[in-house]
């Protein structure tokens, strides 16, 4: 089933968006003015593509979000949120925060978050969104954490309530108009695989987190990513540098990376270095070159990132570092690279 407005014709000015999870006080807190100060610096670099979600920070980032974009009219961006988690008013005891919550955004919101998959699940989150961000409308909405590891075994049932309540609402609210298409916000590859083969629902894009990067994209390219290509549903890249490892950070899949994750990393940035390239440069680089992906959304904190993104995408890259790079076995060989695409203008 296609549909008249995809992501990739709705981004206003290029395929690079902006990640907010750092806003929500991920792994440190930041102050309100770093947070505005970061976003500030991402709409003068000329992004006008931004992802949040409730989860990030109990409400704290799609809050910042909100208060910045208020500056420009609501016509010169596109949001895209997620459901599948509501915010509540309940104010959690500290002793009760805990699991990845407590990991990722203990220093957000203290907010209680409950997973709600359901038709009325999604109508309260959109609205606690629409009331936090400050707009009457969001654009693209992805259903968030819909998979093993946010969910445990149980990840299954929870699939099929969201097949019969989240996934069902939001072909409505895109048929009718209300938003403009919606998709599936996860870290792992399963559950987009199954949504793609569901007949009775029509995800028209999604949000795939760290499964298509330079450190992981071998399971994503023997299924998903010609998959999304042949039901025409395009994918969205979170995560592009692997939770800060592949740019100097100590993270990997949201805590300390393993040792043989750390010696590949080493083992790229030899080659970077040889080339005299940043590892930031070949990771956007390399998500862009599926014809699957139409944008990628590395996150920061901090408003000198914003224009380092921005140089390490539009960094010429000598056609010999691809060639090395898939001649020292540091990505799968049938991985399509810049060095194959005829316009990678894109």
């Amino acid at each position: 089933m296609e549909h008249t407005l995809s992501i990739k014709n709705a981004l206003l000015n290029g395929p690079l968006g902006f990640g907010t999870a750092p806003l929500g006080n991920m792994f440190r807190s930041i102050s309100d003015d770093e947070a505005a100060s970061t976003l500030e610096a991402a709409w003068a670099a000329g992004i006008r593509y931004f992802d949040t979600a409730p989860f990030y920070g109990a409400g704290l980032a799609e809050i910042r979000l909100g208060q910045e974009l208020a500056k420009h009219q609501r016509n010169e961006y596109i949001i895209s949120t997620k459901v599948g988690r509501v915010v509540l008013n309940e104010i959690m005891e500290e002793s009760r925060v805990s699991g990845r919550h407590n990991k990722l955004f203990k220093y957000g919101k203290k907010n209680k978050i409950i997973f709600d998959y359901t038709a009325d699940g999604v109508e309260c989150s959109i609205c606690g969104s629409l009331k936090r961000l400050g707009v009457d409308y969001i654009d693209f909405v992805w259903i968030h954490d819909l998979a093993q590891d946010a969910l445990g075994d149980g990840w299954i049932d929870q699939f099929e309530i969201a097949h019969n309540g989240a996934m069902r609402v939001l072909d409505q609210l895109r048929d009718q108009g209300v938003i403009k298409g919606w998709g599936l916000g996860v870290n792992r590859v399963e559950p987009v695989e199954l949504v793609l083969s569901l007949t009775d629902v029509h995800p028209d894009s999604t949000l795939l987190a760290g499964r298509y990067t330079l450190l992981d994209h071998e399971r994503a390219l023997q299924h998903l990513m010609p998959t999304a290509l042949a039901c025409n549903v395009q994918i969205v890249i979170g995560g592009p540098y692997n939770s800060g490892i592949l740019v100097g950070g100590s993270h990997f899949e949201y805590v300390d990376a393993p040792p043989n994750i750390i010696a590949r990393v080493k083992r790229l940035q030899k080659l970077t270095d040889r080339y005299s390239i940043s590892i930031k440069a070949a990771a956007l680089q390399f998500s862009l070159a599926h014809l699957a992906t139409v944008a990628v959304i590395p996150g920061a904190s901090k408003p000198e990132r914003i224009q380092e993104d921005h140089d390490a995408l539009a960094a010429k890259i000598p056609d010999e570092f691809w060639q090395d790079l898939r001649r020292e076995g540091l990505v799968a060989l049938n991985a399509p690279l810049p060095i194959d695409i005829d316009d990678f203008s894109r």
